[in-house]
This record gives C-alpha cells, sequence and structure tokens, in this order.
C-alpha cells in the first residue's frame, strides 16, 4: 500500500500512482471500447451474417479470460513492470491490422492477441486502484479508475461505431493502437506502488469470496454485451445507436464514478440490489423502445447505463472486501473473468436468441434475468 495522504479528503489526483494508473487505463480501455461494438458491424459490411459477427467480440474476450487466471503467476515471475508493459503492447500494438481484412476469421485473430494484452490491463489495473490509496478511501480510489474507464466506454464505443458505419475502418484500427501510449506511465507507476500477490490455498479462499459479487456483475455485463454488441446491427444507420451508445456510456461514467464514493459512507448492502434494478428496467425499456419510439430507446439506454456503471464499483468494492487484502489479485482475476465472460455471452449468445425472437423480445427477457438476480445481489453484500 502507498502511503496515505495528508488528510482524509485530500485529492487522490495528488498521488503519482493513481495519475499513472488513470493515464494507463484511459489509453488501454480506450483501444479496447473503440473496437467492441464497432468490429461486429465491420464483419456484417464484410458479408458477415449477424448471427455469427459476435463471433469476434467472443474470441477477443474468450482469450482473456483464458489468460486472466495466469496474469499472477506472470507477474511474480516477471515482476509488474515487465507484464503491464508487455499487457499494452499485445492490447495496442496489433490493431493497425484489422485494415488488411474484414472476415470474421482475420478479424478474430487480431483480435485474440489482443485479448492477451488486455486480459493483463485489467487484472492488474483493478488490484492496483485498490493499492494506490488508503483503505478508508477504497471506493473512491475504484470509483476513479471506474471513471478512467468509463469516459472510454462514453466516447470510444460511439465514436468506433460511426467510423466503421461511415466508411472508415483505416481510422478505427490505428486509433486502436492507443495503449502502446501509455508504455512511458508504466515505470513510474510500477516504483510507486507495492504489488501484493496471491497464491495456493488463500487464492483460492479469496476467489470463492469473490464469487457471489462477481457472478452479479455477469449477469449484468451480459446484457451489457448484448446491448453494445447488436444494437448497432439492428439500426445500421447508425444515428440511434450511436446516440444510445453515446447516453449509455454518458450515465454509466457517472455512476460508476460515483457509486464508489457513496459505498465509502454507506456501503455497497442498499445500493447493490437498487442498481441491478435500474439496469432491469433500463434494459426493459430499450427493448420496448426499439419497437416504440427512438426517445423510448435513449431513455431506457440512459437508465441501463447508469445502473451497468454503479453495479461494476459495487461489485468490485464487495469482491475486494469479501476476499481480503491478501486475496486482491484472485478476487480481482474472478471479477474482470466474470466481467469478460459475460460481455462474451451477450455478444455471441444473445445474437442466437435474436434471431428467434427479435431484439426487442431478446432485451426484454434478459432483463427480467437481471431482476432474477436482486437476490444474489443481497447475498453479495454480506461478509464472506
Amino acid at each position: 500500500m502507498v502511503e496515505s495522504t495528508t488528510g482524509d479528503r485530500t485529492s487522490l489526483w495528488r498521488l503519482p500512482a493513481m495519475r499513472a494508473l488513470v493515464g494507463a487505463t484511459t489509453l488501454g480501455f480506450a483501444s479496447y471500447c473503440l473496437t467492441l461494438a464497432s468490429l461486429p458491424a465491420y464483419a456484417v459490411g464484410g458479408g458477415a451474417s449477424p448471427e455469427t459477427a459476435g463471433v469476434v467480440t467472443a474470441v477477443f474476450l474468450v482469450v482473456t479470460i483464458l489468460v486472466q487466471s495466469v496474469v499472477p503467476a506472470l507477474t511474480a515471475r516477471f515482476g509488474l513492470g515487465v507484464v503491464l508493459a508487455a499487457g499494452l503492447l499485445l492490447l495496442g500494438a496489433p490493431s493497425p491490422l484489422y485494415v488488411l481484412g474484414d472476415g470474421v476469421l482475420w478479424l478474430s485473430g487480431v483480435s485474440a492477441v489482443r485479448g492477451a494484452g488486455f486480459a493483463v490491463l485489467t487484472v492488474l489495473g483493478a488490484v492496483l486502484a485498490a493499492q494506490v490509496a488508503p483503505p478508508e478511501r477504497r471506493g473512491e480510489s475504484i470509483g476513479l479508475y471506474g471513471l478512467a474507464i468509463a469516459v472510454p466506454n462514453l466516447l470510444a464505443v460511439p465514436a468506433g461505431v460511426a467510423l466503421v458505419l461511415d466508411g472508415h475502418p483505416g481510422w478505427l484500427a490505428w486509433l486502436a493502437a492507443s495503449p502502446v501510449l501509455a508504455l512511458p506511465l508504466v515505470p513510474g507507476l510500477a516504483r510507486s506502488v507495492h504489488w501484493e500477490g496471491g497464491a495456493g490455498s488463500s487464492s483460492r479462499a479469496a476467489a470463492r469470496a469473490a464469487l457471489a459479487p462477481s457472478a452479479v456483475l455477469l449477469v449484468v455485463t451480459l446484457a451489457g454485451g448484448g446491448l453494445v454488441t447488436f444494437l448497432p446491427i439492428e439500426r445500421p444507420d447508425g444515428v440511434l445507436a450511436t446516440t444510445a451508445l453515446l447516453v449509455f456510456g454518458v450515465t454509466g461514467a457517472l455512476t460508476r464514478w460515483r457509486a464508489g464514493l457513496l459505498a465509502d459512507r454507506v456501503g455497497t448492502g442498499r445500493l447493490m440490489p437498487l442498481a441491478l434494478l435500474l439496469g432491469a428496467l433500463g434494459l426493459a425499456g430499450v427493448g420496448v423502445g426499439l419497437g416504440t419510439g427512438d426517445a423510448v430507446v435513449l431513455a431506457g439506454a440512459a437508465v441501463f447505463g447508469a445502473g451497468f456503471g454503479a453495479v461494476q464499483n459495487l461489485t468490485l468494492v464487495t469482491a475486494f472486501a469479501r476476499a481480503g487484502e491478501g486475496g486482491a489479485t484472485a478476487a480481482s482475476a474472478l471479477w474482470n473473468a466474470s466481467f469478460d465472460a459475460g460481455t462474451a455471452v451477450g455478444a455471441l449468445a444473445l445474437g442466437l436468441v435474436a434471431a428467434g425472437v427479435g431484439l426487442s423480445w431478446t432485451y426484454v427477457l434478459v432483463a427480467g434475468t437481471l431482476l432474477a438476480a436482486l437476490p444474489l445481489a443481497r447475498v453479495a453484500t454480506r461478509p464472506a
């Protein structure tokens, strides 16, 4: 743990490690967010069917999940700085290769390499967010880390969709190389924090403790993956999809940032079920709006984004609290794997559901799944 700030309310921005972490996270997630919703649309433009376009996202995230499990061991072997730098390179450097083809196989191959880099960034970033501030301000610190993720989600997801739908995939591919620009931040970040690993039985115990909040996150990110993947395909004119994703990003950024500060004061027990309920109502609104009017879609996207962002912050805070200080790495790996697994399932499986019942009803059905997870959200906030 880094040294405490002077006074309880000293700005966390005064911590060099926090500034470095926010910079690296923003550049890394800008790459991820630029391609998250746009590559499936790019594949459809190249001739892929809407039902199979989500394979590109699924491949990226499956590789991410597999590599996340070995990040703690790699960091223990090679050191935080080396592993984090390698992750940023793997995520950013291959991105320009997307201009060489728009087939699902090619896009998936490039995405697989990038997924390995994203695994490193997600696991190490989450643990570092918990270490760069005093324990009593962990929620606030995770909120700032979440803001560094949410701002790219706010700007880069709709921007990536707009670039592809407007016929500029080359710009998308080069802009997605942004993680390379974060490499100068790595040495200072590595020197500023004390890395705490975890292994053996203690790691397994921490993973079990983090299981319930991670399961809540998985359900929510399944819904989010379905929204960002298939809304641009359902409305290929680009106007509604881009605007809805922008609104979704704005509300998600705000709640992911502020939910942590609120959690430090009142705890997560009441906040997490409320956030999940908001997500369910918002996603149902998007589904209804696809059949009734664009304004309803936008309102639903706003409400869903609010719940989506808050759940991300609250589940990570809860996972770390349940796992304890020595279990942060294992908890981060499981939390991130749940995030990516949910997004991958949403990007792939919901397309198959939508092919049978339509996207509107698919979103309504997933909203029902979020409501069904409310008891799990209550369990997740209890001590392990």
